[in-house]
């Protein structure tokens, strides 16, 4: 609901306070964006990238009257947390788009260089060259992989595919 909600604020014109390109204080204005999308990633520690719950979004959208346009959140909540489960979750919606689904747009992924997770350290050498320091993510070849098995899964499917 609360995804709903915004996709049809952000659908219409809005006008507010803010600084202008010259740092001024001035009204500015916007025409309104038809081509937001909901993010799914997962929350109340249930994932949310599965096949009904995608399903659940896009009936959502249609009573709202608004374009099924989603991305898929695969870290997060959708993976516990857990780098290593991110390549499952594309699997799954490499499956649901193979299934016909539309309405799934784009995928975020946590990558990073080297894989998981680092503190930032008081001695700031310490750090771990290419590892995040804000959530864990996959490393670059698991990355290159999970892609390169989407794309040989979806090379043909997505060229055809039409946009709701």
């Amino acid at each position: 609901d609360v995804a709903v909600n915004a996709m049809k604020s952000v659908s219409h014109p809005h006008s507010f306070l803010g600084i202008d390109q010259q740092g001024q204080v001035a009204i500015i204005r916007t025409k309104g964006n038809n081509y937001g999308h909901v993010v799914l990633r997962g929350g109340g520690g249930k994932p949310n990238y599965d096949s009904v719950s995608v399903a659940l979004c896009e009936q959502a959208l249609d009573k709202a009257g608004l374009r099924k346009s989603m991305m898929i959140d695969c870290s997060h909540a959708n993976s516990s947390k857990d780098p290593a489960i991110q390549p499952l979750v594309m699997q799954d919606v490499t499956h649901q788009i193979l299934e016909g689904n539309t309405s799934i747009q784009s995928l975020m992924v946590e990558s990073n260089i080297n894989w998981g997770n680092q503190s930032i350290p008081e001695n700031l050498t310490d750090l771990k060259y290419g590892v995040s320091v804000t959530d864990a993510c996959i490393d670059w070849p698991t990355t290159e992989k999970a892609i390169r098995d989407m794309r040989d899964k979806l090379k043909d499917v997505l060229p055809k595919r039409k946009i709701g």
